[in-house]
């Protein structure tokens, strides 16, 4: 098989019911298996796919073991040269599997997503990866098309090709080798971030990332936590801390550790005042832990030069300078 469409799968019957026609209508001219990792359901996933498409190759984790580690623990007895990680909340477009003639044409490229927009408003961009992801100088993601909360109308303004920071998990092509070399997604995250951090460690080797908006999909979004719950709060936080750790070049680790305890602070004081307790608690909560996890990690001490990542404060620039796009910016691009 050249490409698997990998759908890891909880508790969301209701989502292959609405999307699995439209992927397989949309997925039969190419060498391609879609495949239903399940990660230990408890509703009629397993019963409705068997039933209903009894050709969907299904594999049974033993747990919930997240995305991280339920990716891993799928894709590991999954034999490709491509590998498409999809959300089981997208809906793909004619078209879609342009991706992997991108990935063919382009080797020196080594994973890409496509354009995701919102599939309640599909004039907008979808607020997880919309055309491509970065990162500014202090760890803070945002994207073609997603400023923080801002999200832009599509009006084709980002339909060029380019070279990203990350690329969402929510649709995301890889080639099976990379993602074999490079160790899979780092089981502790869990769920968020885990596709940021993976992209961090590829570039670190000297890879490329991209997004292909001329292959387009909607995605709802936040259907397993909600963008407010503390979990997710926790998580992002957390695992953002982490990826920092594991990075960042030593030289410059422990000034942005610094700015990061006050901004990290500010917004633990910012839910506090808006009576979001269990937010700010988590915030609290995800920076011990952090410290607690960073001492199992071996520092990675390559520095290499990465163009995409942004060389300011994404924060000053929203919050202070009011830029709201991600075309106010200036990216540096190698």
């Amino acid at each position: 098989m050249k490409t698997a469409i990998v759908i890891l799968n909880y508790n969301g019957v209701e989502l292959l019911q609405q999307f699995l026609p439209k992927l397989i209508l949309h997925s039969q001219h190419k060498d391609a298996e879609i495949i239903v990792a399940d990660n230990n359901s408890n509703d009629d996933s397993i019963t409705f796919i068997s039933l209903n498409y009894p050709n969907i190759r299904t594999i049974r984790l033993d747990k919930n073991y997240g995305f991280a580690e339920g990716y891993n623990r799928a894709l590991s007895q999954i034999e490709a040269e491509y590998y498409i990680l999809l959300n089981s909340d997208v809906e793909v477009s004619e078209g879609w599997l342009s991706l992997i003639d991108f990935l063919d044409e382009n080797p020196d490229i080594c994973a890409c997503q496509p354009k995701i927009k919102s599939w309640y408003h599909k004039d907008l961009f979808e607020h997880a990866g919309a055309c491509g992801g970065f990162i500014d100088k202090y760890g803070y993601p945002f994207c073609r098309g997603r400023f923080f909360e801002h999200i832009e109308k599509d009006n084709g303004q980002y339909d060029s090709i380019t070279d990203v920071f990350w690329a969402t998990g929510a649709c995301f092509a890889i080639r099976a080798k990379d993602f074999k070399d490079f160790g899979g997604f780092d089981k502790t995250f869990f769920a968020h971030m885990e596709e940021i951090d993976l992209c961090w460690r590829l570039q670190l080797k000297g890879k490329r990332i991209a997004c292909f908006p001329q292959s387009v999909v909607y995605h709802i979004g936040a259907k397993t936590l909600n963008k407010e719950h503390p979990l997710k709060t926790y998580l992002n936080f957390r695992n953002n801390l982490l990826m920092l750790y594991k990075n960042l070049p030593t030289k410059k680790l422990s000034w942005v550790l610094f700015i990061r305890f006050w901004l990290d602070y500010a917004a633990f004081f910012q839910n506090l005042l808006c009576g979001r307790i269990s937010n700010a608690n988590a915030i609290i909560r995800a920076r011990y832990d952090y410290h607690k996890l960073k001492k199992s990690y071996v520092k990675n001490c390559v520095s290499n030069k990465i163009t995409t990542i942004y060389p300011h404060s994404a924060i000053f620039d929203y919050y202070i300078l009011k830029k709201r796009k991600y075309s106010d910016l200036k990216i540096k691009r190698g």
